[in-house]
């Protein structure tokens, strides 16, 4: 239940690259969209809205002009860092793994 429970928050094929990206610290909207490639706006726009309703990440509207809408980890969403380092780990041994049997 726990797999699927994270599958569901953490799953699709983005989230993982944005919370990597917020780990650096917060960014505007702009700055995720240049800094990830291939995704869409459409699809940052989607999720963004799912990561702030399930409590990973913060959005903050300054009273600029023009608005500027700054995003950032909350505590929770920080907390998914260790996960995605063993992740990377994982991805980076099976690289080397899938090299050397060739």
């Amino acid at each position: 239940m726990g797999v699927h429970d994270a599958m569901y928050v953490l799953g699709g094929k983005w989230k993982i690259y944005i919370i990597t990206g917020l780990l650096f610290g917060p960014m505007r909207y702009s700055e995720l969209l240049k800094n990830i490639t291939g995704i869409s706006g459409k699809s940052l726009s989607r999720e963004l809205r799912e990561m702030e309703l399930n409590l990973l990440i913060r959005r903050t509207v300054t009273g600029t002009s023009p608005v500027t809408v700054i995003y950032e980890l909350t505590e929770y969403g920080e907390s998914a860092k260790s996960i995605i380092g063993v992740l990377s780990e994982w991805g980076e041994e099976h690289r080397e793994l899938i090299v050397r049997t060739k």
